[in-house]
């Protein structure tokens, strides 16, 4: 048997198909759930958000023109959701706590290094802007092409690209002690350990 293309399984959905949407769902939830995840940066947060652009996309299916592929236009859902979620985070501001996402690094020669230098990237990801963040996420990340990221946050390929460039500029200075540990050190003792 050969398998439905998704815009065949989104159609099936629209007319009455049961397990259509299931089915579209199983195919791309570990990506939605990754885009989800790192761009809100807490899992109970990012499951929430997945959920609510699942049921959207669920009751909107109709809705969908066939501009983008139907991945795009899933992901432009959850995207729109976490940033939406963010917004309403950011008028009732929280201090997460960093989480573990159960993956650890494959054969790390040292596993606490390692683990620090995750919590720093998260932790500098977090503090990026939401725009530079997303942008961040589904192209350098997800390794989505620009191309269809801009279809996904509905803005030109140049400002998807523009918002990468600051997002990893502004990621460069705030991870630069990664790249030379001593650095950190050396700013600290010649402000007289103040920091």
């Amino acid at each position: 048997m050969e398998p439905v293309d998704d815009r065949a399984l989104l159609r099936a959905h629209v007319g009455g198909d049961p397990d259509a949407f299931a089915e579209l769902v199983r195919r791309h939830r570990d990506r939605l759930w990754a885009v989800s995840l790192r761009t809100i940066g807490n899992s109970e947060d990012a499951a929430d958000a997945l959920q609510d652009a699942l049921l959207s996309a669920y009751r909107s299916a109709a809705s969908y023109r066939g501009d983008a592929a139907v991945t795009t236009w899933l992901h432009r859902i959850v995207v729109n959701s976490c940033l939406d979620r963010i917004r309403r985070r950011q008028a009732r501001p929280t201090v997460p706590l960093p989480e573990d996402d159960g993956r650890a690094p494959a054969a790390p020669s040292d596993p606490i290094a390692a683990r620090e230098t995750a919590l720093d990237v998260q932790a500098a990801l977090a503090e990026l802007p939401v725009e530079q963040r997303v942008a961040l996420i589904l192209v350098d990340i997800q390794g989505h092409p620009v191309a269809d990221v801009a279809e996904m946050l509905d803005v030109a390929v140049g400002t998807v690209k523009s918002r990468c460039a600051r997002g990893r500029a502004r990621l460069a200075v705030m991870l630069g002690h990664l790249r030379n540990p001593d650095a950190r050190n050396d700013v600290e003792s010649t402000e007289g350990g103040t920091r």
